[in-house]
């Protein structure tokens, strides 16, 4: 996976919401998602990258296709993959600090070598025991190096800080060549 991409400058520490301790604590919380991330993209998964976008840092990994749950009829119930041969995962961490940006609508389209697009979808935000992510099962239609375009709306959520929440005001777009697809399930 490559790790080298630009931050955003870093937040202001003197205002009315922010002091340096706590964005201490934030950068600490961005190491350690950044860890994880690491540990997915080079150990667990088939390939992984990210790269710096507007105010992001937008990181991709490819997988085997594999089961969770999901709500149905007011409950969870667990489904394996079907059709879907491969598991996409996209992280969007703060540019500033590195956390994990919940609460997106992040959509991707994969161009197979041969041209044929699985896509746009939209990835919904996924719990793993270890780290989340946005993400689902896809279908490909043939192993190879495909081309991976994700898109970010600008989150609707509410922020703190008149000085340092003015942030994440636009959508995003950002490509990644050569993203290795090995079809599979687990």
């Amino acid at each position: 996976m490559s790790t080298s991409h630009t931050h955003t400058p870093p937040m202001d520490p003197n205002t009315s919401e922010t002091d340096a301790t706590q964005l201490a604590l934030a950068r600490a919380q961005g190491e350690a998602y950044g860890r994880a991330l690491q540990h997915m993209a080079e150990r667990v998964a088939h390939d992984g990258g990210m790269r710096a976008a507007g105010e992001y840092i937008v990181g991709y990994a490819v997988e085997e296709a594999e089961g969770m749950y999901e709500w149905a009829g007011g409950q969870l119930e667990w489904r394996d993959p079907e059709g879907e041969n491969l598991h996409l995962e996209i992280s969007v961490r703060d540019g500033a600090d590195g956390r994990f940006v919940p609460g997106l609508t992040v959509q991707a389209v994969l161009t197979a070598p041969g041209g044929e697009s699985l896509g746009p979808v939209e990835l919904p935000l996924l719990w793993h025991p270890m780290i989340y992510h946005y993400g689902r099962n896809l279908k490909a239609p043939s192993d190879g190096d495909y081309r991976l375009s994700v898109h970010i709306d600008p989150p609707t959520f509410m922020r703190h800080d008149e000085v340092n929440g003015c942030r994440f005001r636009g959508p995003v777009d950002v490509e990644f060549d050569c993203v290795r697809v090995e079809r599979g399930q687990d």
